[in-house]
């Protein structure tokens, strides 16, 4: 049916809202509250640009004036399709690696591995960019007056104004985790003053955009790989509408003309539907999106997303003081930090980290990657891969203590998928029961040791990811979630069960063939048995394990072999430098990199706390010993797992410091993206979660307060932090000194409360609060 000319205005005035803006929304020149991020030049480059998303689609958006880019990507679009990785020859040529390992042959044993062992192919596949929707504006000359644009945290909208001969422009974008789209709206405070021409580009081969009368629809497939052929196809379907004015299709281009105000709606989807599964319609998946959307205000849309993301995103509320530093705008603030007085910056850093955990990973979409969600490149760093040797834990250190266990949901669901093509790996390279995956993994879910044998053959990795599993159960205490994943813990633990090997030297049980994550020891090798950290992964992963067991009265017979293995596992030990020993042997004083990024064998101290100031002094003392050698500035993440570490040593000031050199220009790029250099989003997500452990720590049902408060945060307070057992805590500090603190939990039980030597039992439940005041640590 046709429509008519009155069916169409009203479709168009429902699709953009009102038109009439307040003229303050014009005026401001600065933000208007402190969780903003802002500048006074448009993005040049993308580490520039500001971030928004609903954790399946994002963008960047770089603020320009004669041209708009929104640089596109839906967390589904990677290269290649299904695929089973492991090397038909690894199986057989195992137990020759294994032999040489232990006769002390260690070069041989990795040539071996490289040659007979690693996956095929030998890397996995790339995550990759949509690629562009560009917004030109005919008639806009490059200067401008008044220019401001800013990432609004809170409301998680960006915006951007400027004004050319006196006709002011606004820029509004959002991601909606409701209706799927990411909603734009351009307004002017003169009528009729907008021209803008709309295009798609996209790098993806075959990839092409088609204009109708008000819609752009890019479609295009992904790329084949290594050998593994792309099986992907994707849409994004971009709608326009426009109050006044006239739109029309021109060649691949919607031009409009003499528009009021304009709204665009874009949805992307592929074809992926599981890592086995590419059969989806990703043209009809956008069109429905769109299609929901458009019977919305662009004030609607933004609404229900500002108050879904306020749900996550207003749990924490935390005041570190402020000076005249934070009035500057972001980027000088960034460029200054290491030489002046601004203690609001981190708290902004602290909000950036939680804002991007929910724009990057909600519940129903992929975990967030190296990069959250965002990617320009179609070779990106590292493949923007998970990284599960450390960068794809540290994405999710903030989670559970920062009050966002939704946002754990992705990366749970993919450890349920890795336990499936996992299992077949422990299979038919191993010959062992259970799941394994090594220090990477994909869209697709692969397994096999990747990359080379010094970095990846790697077998702790699914054992490390269970952690994660057993902390989203410790805060919330759910019976019926940890009756859900406890499979997943049993398999994980059978293949170490089955994969251990006696070590001739000592009889401890060891990991064979293993490596400390990326790291050179002195005999021209990686590869070797029993690293440290494994031994410290395994002893969690089996006491975890039998911990559930035993909670959901079950598998008594596994939980009492899982406590007797772990007694057999090869202990920490202490060098001749006093430090912990990365690996059995000790090669630390003599390793090629001695300031190496990994700081694999303190993995005890933190996130574990098999290492800490109660029961094991000595090994805090080597713990320490070893940072002292490893040096506090490295990558952007490493950097931030020292300030973990420095925090859990209770060293504010020796944190704090690190921390100053993770939020200065050598480790933030101007947008507040972490600084490997390049990019990786881990080291946001790491530094957020150090400022979180210098103000609480906590383990089962022990809560320290202020354990790593640096004298330079002499005041503040936090409200909304988590704490095992659906614990909330909120706390206040003035002159370095606890004010007060709140704890509260509608789980009933004890907790044992601790501000530096003081000690008190506290009894929570539903309807009783516990206040303590400092610096005695007094319930009241």
């Amino acid at each position: 049916m046709l429509k008519t000319r009155r069916s169409v205005l009203k479709e168009s005035v429902a699709l953009t809202g009102a038109i009439a803006i307040p003229v303050e929304s014009f005026s401001k020149t600065v933000p208007t509250h402190d969780k903003r991020l802002w500048y006074r030049q448009p993005a040049q480059k993308w580490v520039e640009a500001l971030p928004v998303g609903n954790g399946r689609i994002g963008a960047m958006i770089f603020g320009g004036t004669v041209q708009e880019r929104l640089q596109l990507n839906e967390d589904t679009l990677w290269n290649g399709g299904p695929y089973d990785p492991v090397n038909p020859q690894a199986k057989a040529n195992l137990p020759d690696v294994r032999r040489l390992i232990f006769a002390d042959r260690w070069a041989e044993a990795q040539a071996l591995a490289n040659k007979k062992v690693m996956a095929t192919p030998l890397h996995q596949m790339n995550y990759q960019t949509v690629g562009d929707l560009l917004i030109d504006m005919p008639g806009i000359s490059s200067g401008t007056d008044a220019y401001l644009r800013e990432l609004d945290l809170d409301a998680a909208i960006a915006r951007t104004r400027f004004t050319v001969n006196g006709v002011t422009f606004l820029r509004e974008v959002v991601a909606s985790p409701m209706d799927q789209v990411i909603a734009i709206r351009l307004s002017t405070d003169r009528p009729g003053s907008i021209n803008c021409d709309l295009s798609l580009k996209s790098p993806q081969p075959q990839a092409h955009a088609i204009a109708t009368r008000r819609s752009l629809i890019l479609s295009g497939r992904n790329s084949d790989q290594e050998g593994v052929k792309g099986a992907l196809t994707f849409v994004a379907h971009l709608e326009a509408a426009a109050v006044n004015g006239r739109i029309h299709p021109d060649g691949d281009r919607l031009s409009v003309r003499g528009a009021d105000s304009v709204t665009l709606l874009l949805a992307m989807a592929t074809s992926y539907r599981r890592f086995d599964d590419t059969g989806g319609n990703p043209a009809a998946i956008a069109a429905g999106q769109v299609a929901r959307a458009c019977g919305k205000s662009f004030d609607r849309i933004a609404s229900d997303t500002a108050a879904a993301h306020r749900r996550l995103f207003r749990r924490i509320e935390l005041d570190l003081g402020r000076t005249s530093a934070a009035d500057r705008p972001t980027d000088q603030r960034i460029a200054m930090s290491e030489s002046s007085d601004d203690p609001a910056l981190a708290a902004l850093y602290f909000d950036y980290g939680r804002y991007l955990l929910i724009c990057s990973s909600r519940p129903g979409s992929q975990p967030a990657n190296l990069q959250g969600i965002w990617n320009d490149s179609t070779n990106p760093p590292w493949g923007s891969k998970y990284t599960i040797n450390i960068n794809t834990e540290m994405n999710y250190w903030p989670a559970e203590p920062l009050a966002l266990g939704e946002c754990v949901e992705p990366l749970i669901a993919m450890v349920r998928d890795l336990a499936v093509t996992g299992a077949r790996t422990a299979r038919t390279m191993y010959g062992a029961r259970g799941w394994v995956v090594h220090h990477n993994t994909d869209l697709w879910r692969a397994t096999a040791p990747i990359d080379g044998a010094q970095w990846g053959l790697w077998p702790t990795g699914g054992a490390w990811l269970c952690m994660h599993l057993w902390y989203h159960y410790d805060y919330g205490r759910n019976a019926e979630y940890l009756k859900s994943i406890y499979p997943l813990l049993r398999g994980a633990c059978q293949f170490f069960l089955d994969t251990l090997m006696h070590d001739p030297r000592t009889g401890y049980l060891v990991t064979n063939p293993s490596l400390s994550p990326e790291n050179v020891h002195p005999h021209n090798a990686s590869i070797c048995a029993g690293p440290t950290m494994d031994m410290q992964i395994l002893r969690d992963l089996f006491d975890r394990t039998a911990r559930a067991a035993s909670i959901l009265k079950t598998d008594s017979g596994f939980a009492t072999r899982l406590w007797t293995t772990r007694k057999k596992l090869a202990p920490n030990k202490i060098g001749s430098e006093g430090q912990l020993q990365e690996w059995q042997f000790d090669w630390d004083a003599q390793a090629p990199e001695p300031h190496h990024r990994h700081v694999s064998h303190l993995y005890g101290l933190f996130p574990s706390d098999q290492i800490n100031m109660e029961d094991t002094p000595k090994l805090v003392a080597a713990a320490r010993k070893s940072l002292i050698m490893r040096g506090d500035e490295s990558t952007g993440w490493a950097t931030a797992w020292r300030a973990n570490l420095w925090a859990r040593l209770r060293e504010g000031d020796h944190a704090h410091r690190i921390l100053a050199f993770l939020l200065g220009p050598d480790r933030t790029y101007p947008n507040m993206f972490d600084a490997h250099p390049p990019f990786q989003i881990d080291g946001n997500f790491g530094g957020t979660r150090a400022i979180a452990e210098m103000l609480i720590q906590a383990r089962d049902d022990h809560i320290r307060l202020l354990p790593a408060l640096p004298r330079i945060w002499p005041r503040g307070s936090i409200s909304g932090l988590r704490a095992p057992g659906r614990t909330r805590i909120d706390l206040s500090w003035g002159a370095g000194q606890l004010i007060e603190a709140h704890l509260t939990s509608d789980l009933p039980g004890m907790r044992t409360v601790w501000l530096g030597d003081h000690r008190v039992e506290v009894q929570l439940s539903p309807d009783r609060t516990a206040r303590l005041r400092g610096p005695q640590l007094v319930e009241v």
